[in-house]
């Protein structure tokens, strides 16, 4: 697959809420994923741990309120997107993420995938 065809199959899949056929149809074995300083996910190497870290997170949301996810911009073997997402978490309340979304693709498969949001500190 070339880069804007798993862009827009990721984008597809996330958009219907299918992040987990996303990772298992589109990601490398040994893809690498890093979120932003001061998160609690920080960074996950190979995909059993990356579906780990989606699996922890989708344990803490109690309700989805609403998600979007931008049409994908390619250049060479990147794209990006952006993701916003109203969930209330278990224990945590109600919080807006709005994050960019950066993935790198190598032989038709992602490799890293970056996200860029706004930590919130714990309440």
């Amino acid at each position: 697959m070339t880069t804007q065809e798993v862009a827009n199959k990721l984008v597809e899949l996330c958009r219907t809420g299918q992040f987990q056929e996303a990772q298992n149809s589109l990601y490398a074995q040994n893809a690498v994923s890093v979120e932003p300083e001061g998160s609690p996910w920080g960074k996950a190497e190979g995909l059993p741990a990356i579906q780990a870290k989606a699996e922890q997170w989708a344990n803490m949301v109690e309700e989805v309120h609403g998600a979007k996810v931008s049409d994908p911009i390619v250049s060479g073997s990147h794209f990006a997107c952006t993701m916003e997402n109203d969930v209330t978490f278990k224990g945590m309340g109600r919080q807006q993420i709005n994050e960019i979304c950066v993935y790198e693709v190598k032989d038709g498969k992602v490799v890293k995938e970056e996200f860029f949001y706004d930590v919130q500190p714990p309440a």
